[in-house]
């Protein structure tokens, strides 16, 4: 039977559709997440606190599996306390209704002053782009009004530096950070910002809206002014000089330098 030209013309305007749909997809960002349960103890208030890991797309609730960190701690006061003893796996339910694990770990604040809680997770494999995705993520508490510390540069292999201080956030107000690797500012690098949209409260109109993007300056610098209250997620992206290997075969590895920060609204 001889092909006719109109099923030829059908069969590539199916395989056209099929590869435009695969092009639009659209492609959540991974954010490492590392949030406390406050992140401004006050005299007389609860020196517990509870931090939660979680490996998620945090605007649209779509979560990951994490695997135990390589590291987590805590800096206060000069010193680095090692806290990946303390944390424990806790399985939860994204939006999709997916059981997931993630980790929590309490800690008791006994000193004043900026804490500094940080992590390193395991290296992830994402199938879907063919690379490895390592977030080192930072969070600041303060504690009974000492601010000292939250500029402080842990020496991770990345990070974001603030040059705001990342507490006592008013929605709107403008933080700026330098991000660096190695060590060193990295000029024009991208940065995706995402509010951590638990709730299920905020629709975007369309997919651009759910991730917001900046690049640094020349100077590694970056400025972005939180629209609403809530956590809100920056992860500074470099590609690693380095790549490991996946089924015998070299693949990229992603760092990201992520810092989570609150904002509050002013009451009225």
């Amino acid at each position: 039977m001889k092909n006719q030209p109109w099923i030829n013309q059908l069969l590539g305007k199916i395989v056209i559709m099929i590869g435009m749909a695969g092009a639009v997809a659209p492609a959540y960002a991974h954010f490492q997440m590392i949030v406390p349960s406050d992140e401004i103890i006050s005299a007389g208030e609860s020196r517990q606190l509870t931090v939660s890991l979680i490996f998620t797309h945090p605007f649209e609730g779509m979560g990951l599996n994490m695997k135990k960190p390589q590291r987590f701690g805590v800096w206060v006061a000069g010193k680095e306390i090692d806290l990946l003893g303390n944390l424990k796996e806790t399985p939860y339910q994204d939006r999709a209704g997916d059981t997931l694990s993630s980790y929590q770990a309490s800690y008791k604040i006994r000193k004043p002053g900026d804490h500094v809680f940080f992590v390193e997770p395991q290296p992830y494999w994402e199938a879907a782009e063919e690379r490895f995705i390592i977030h080192y993520a930072k969070t600041v508490v303060n504690a009974f009004g000492m601010e000292e510390g939250w500029d402080k540069e842990l020496g991770l292999k990345v990070e974001i530096v603030p040059l705001t201080r990342p507490y006592g956030l008013w929605t709107n107000n403008l933080f700026r950070g330098v991000v660096k690797h190695n060590g060193k500012p990295v000029p024009f690098a991208r940065v995706e910002v995402e509010y951590y949209n638990d709730k299920a409260e905020v629709m975007a109109p369309s997919d651009p809206y759910i991730t917001q993007v900046i690049k640094t300056d020349a100077n590694g610098v970056f400025a972005y002014a939180m629209p609403k209250s809530g956590w809100w997620g920056m992860a500074a992206l470099v590609e690693s000089d380095e790549a490991m290997s996946h089924d015998g075969k070299a693949y990229p590895v992603e760092l990201g330098a992520v810092l989570w920060v609150r904002t509050r609204d002013i009451e009225r």
